[in-house]
């Protein structure tokens, strides 16, 4: 009998370390496409494949959300202050926020999304969103995004979006780096550390 519990544990055991190796695995190898593009907040294109010369802190919201994506995004402006202390912020990283709301969040809203944070309107952080007049196609870029870094979301059709509660940093080629938790779970030093660790 002991021998069968042994066996059944063993298989349990490998088991879940084959499931953890898995993600692991796939977190690793996960790639933002280079041919990405969308709209920034002021209305110009910007291509995930023109810049290899900064890390990326990646966040995903919309406007409407009520709670974590606000907290997250305050929680990114603290680190931010942090960032530009060390001199390395908008020079070796930049912050980029995409809405996963692309219809509703227009370049307008996003840049009001802006000044409620205090987030000057540079290059240092980008708001990416799509063109109402390509909104099928850019949310298909979206989608791209969100897909590589695995962040999953859905409209269960009353604008409050069910999604991921991960913010990810990437690497000057658009690798995978690292995932944080959203919200108050938004450690900021720890987030710091990595992305000083990641420049060094």
């Amino acid at each position: 009998m002991k021998k069968i519990y042994l066996i059944c544990g063993l298989a349990i055991f490998l088991g879940i370390a084959g499931g953890i190796s898995f993600f692991l695995i796939r977190d690793a190898n996960a790639k933002i496409p280079a041919e990405v593009s969308l709209i920034n907040q002021n209305g110009t294109t910007y291509n995930f494949g023109k810049d290899h010369t900064k890390l990326k802190l990646i966040e995903f919201i919309y406007t409407h959300c009520p709670d974590i994506c606000p907290t997250t995004t305050q929680k990114m402006v603290d680190l931010k202050k942090d960032l530009e202390k060390s001199g390395v912020y908008g020079k070796k990283i930049e912050f980029i926020t995409i809405t996963i709301d692309p219809y509703r969040d227009t370049p307008e809203i996003l840049q009001g999304y802006m000044k409620g944070f205090g987030i000057n309107n540079d290059e240092k952080w980008t708001f990416l969103t799509g063109d109402k007049q390509n909104i099928k196609k850019d949310q298909e870029q979206i989608q791209k995004v969100t897909d590589a870094l695995q962040f999953q979301y859905k409209d269960p059709g009353n604008g409050q979006f069910v999604h991921s509660t991960f913010t990810y940093l990437v690497n000057q080629d658009n690798n995978f780096i690292a995932k944080f938790p959203m919200g108050n779970d938004f450690n900021k030093e720890e987030v710091y550390e990595t992305i000083m660790d990641k420049l060094d």
